[in-house]
């Protein structure tokens, strides 16, 4: 019995130096930080750098197979590889005949009707549903409120909801949606021309903030009033828009103003950026997720 506690009394002794040897190690680094603790074994301050079978200097880390040689002097080599080529999945063995999904997926939709009059309040100055109804009506240059009636009118023709009149809301696009939402942007774009392009303050414009030119615009004067617009209606720069656009609307603008010498209400200027506007309150990206 007296031998069996000495050897458990010597097995703890031996336990309890080794942890004590780990912690004055360690207790040591923290009250010396200068000192650089040596793996027993190895010379200090010295590290042997990795080298491959021909004793060439390699990276750490680097995968076997591609061994970068590291130059005595530090500098860069200039044979570091690129990485590995691609390879198309059908020069795999066992992948030539992949079958391919052509069949059609689901098409663009159109936005819900509240989300489309929503963007208009926002769009044209944050206006109520009412506010906008009566700049709407407005007074056309012959004295005719020919542009908008009331928005009770145009629910249906609209895709929402009639209760009063037991309508369903409508679950298919169609032409008379399209055109309703036509007209109501193309008179927004009318009322948006006069009151904008008029006021001289540019910070108080709902649409057209920008400045215009004295004389006729240049490309670039065109390209950046055009792109505010593009910004403003589709949320993204003219300069990420498909090849082609920024000229199109250039020969929109252009073509408007020379068409547009005698238009009652408005002059070529006011005429050409409403019909611009016009282009965007019909552009696909404008009503389609």
């Amino acid at each position: 019995m007296k031998s069996l506690s000495r050897n458990v009394f010597a097995l703890l002794a031996a336990l309890s130096g080794a942890c004590n040897g780990a912690g004055d190690s360690a207790s040591r680094a923290a009250r010396h930080p200068g000192e650089t603790p040596v793996t027993p074994g190895t010379d200090a301050g010295v590290v042997t750098p990795a080298v491959d079978a021909g004793g060439t200097p390699v990276t750490p880390g680097t995968d076997a197979g591609s061994i970068v040689p590291v130059p005595v002097d530090g500098s860069v080599p200039a044979d570091v590889p690129t990485g590995i080529a691609p390879t198309p999945v059908t020069e795999i063995p066992g992948h030539e005949n992949l079958p391919v999904d052509n069949s059609r997926k689901e098409g663009p939709r159109l936005l819900s009707g509240e989300t489309l009059v929503r963007s208009y309040l926002s769009l044209f100055g944050g206006l109520a549903p009412l506010e906008m109804q009566t700049r709407l009506r407005g007074t056309t240059p012959t004295g005719q409120t020919a542009l908008f009636d009331t928005w009770v009118d145009y629910l249906s023709a609209l895709g929402m909801p009639d209760y009063g009149l037991d309508i369903p809301r409508f679950d298919q696009t169609n032409p008379l949606m399209l055109a309703a939402f036509e007209r109501i942007g193309v008179a927004l774009c009318d009322r948006a021309a006069l009151a904008d392009l008029r006021n001289p303050d540019v910070s108080q414009r709902a649409v057209f903030r920008f400045a215009l030119t004295t004389g006729a615009p240049s490309d670039a004067e065109l390209d950046q009033r055009i792109g505010a617009l593009h910004r403003r209606f589709l949320a993204y720069p003219l300069a990420m828009a498909p090849d082609g656009r920024a000229a199109r609307f250039r020969q929109l603008y252009r073509g408007t103003v020379a068409r547009t010498a005698t238009r009652p209400g408005m002059n070529p200027t006011e005429a050409a950026w409403a019909t611009v506007c016009y282009a965007f309150v019909r552009h696909p990206e404008f009503h389609v997720y």
